[in-house]
């Protein structure tokens, strides 16, 4: 039963992982074919967060697309592999990115303010969140500790 939860649980994680390379596929997609639209209208909605940190710069935007597509690949092959190493590798790279990415618009609103501010940094820190709470998810199982019979505690012989 508890191998069962396991595989439950790495199931649940590599689907998370999937659904969080297809967000970062589209973002990528998205900055890196029409940067000036993403710069204009991301995240969407009627929301414009990108834009609040004029001026437009189509280099920085296109690199920041080819970002998203990275993490987006490196994501995508975290799901599709059944491999615990290459998961943990891959979600400790993007809590490192989201996490830096979270810190710099924490402290620099840009022309954000209000509704839109606070609602862009608890996107950002949700991104920080997720890929955490996949990492403790994800864990290896622990090994259950040996017992040494106690005639052999000391190493003497039985």
């Amino acid at each position: 039963m508890r191998w069962r939860a396991l595989i439950d649980r790495q199931v649940l994680v590599r689907v998370v992982i999937g659904m969080l390379a297809l967000a970062n596929l589209w973002w990528g997609v998205w900055a890196r074919f029409a940067p000036r639209h993403f710069f204009d209208v991301f995240p969407g909605f009627g929301l414009h967060w990108t834009a609040a940190y004029p001026p437009y710069n189509e280099h920085l935007v296109t690199d920041l697309g080819s970002t998203f597509l990275t993490l987006g690949f490196l994501l995508a092959v975290a799901a599709v592999l059944d491999d615990r190493r290459v998961r943990v590798v891959v979600l400790a790279g993007v809590l490192v990115f989201n996490t830096l990415h979270l810190a710099f618009h924490a402290s620099h609103p840009g022309t954000m303010g209000g509704f839109d501010l606070g609602a862009s940094v608890t996107t950002l820190a949700a991104g920080v969140v997720a890929p955490a709470i996949l990492l403790l998810l994800d864990r290896a199982p622990r090994q259950p500790a040996s017992v040494t019979p106690p005639d052999t505690a000391a190493g003497e012989p039985r």
